[in-house]
């Protein structure tokens, strides 16, 4: 049985750097909640909100790319997107990150 009172204390700033989350997402998690997180809670949209599951670095970067075009013959979604490099050549390329994320924190390498 955890101890309600143990897991309430801990370092907010080493707890946010651990789990790879800012001030400002501390802040949006106890909007959501209505009151501060305990310290299971944190860990737990830590995980949520990382790059493994949300692909929070990685999706800001990827919608730079083009998804519509003469040379995008098929665009971005659940399977490969093929470009048509001309000559010819078709590329074909799928990115998974979830499996492989794109982004770790510190101390999750």
């Amino acid at each position: 049985m955890i101890n309600q009172e143990n897991n309430d204390l801990y370092d907010l700033n080493e707890a946010l750097q651990v789990e790879n989350l800012t001030l400002k997402d501390y802040e949006e998690i106890c909007k959501r909640l209505k009151r501060k997180p305990n310290r299971t809670e944190l860990g737990m949209f830590g995980v949520m909100w990382s790059e493994h599951c949300c692909y929070r670095n990685s999706k800001p970067l990827l919608s730079k790319f083009p998804t519509k075009g003469k040379n995008v013959l098929v665009g971005p979604g659940e399977n490969a997107g093929v470009i048509d490099v001309g000559n010819n050549q078709k590329l074909v390329f799928k990115i998974e990150s979830h499996n492989h994320p794109s982004a770790l924190g510190q101390s999750q390498s």
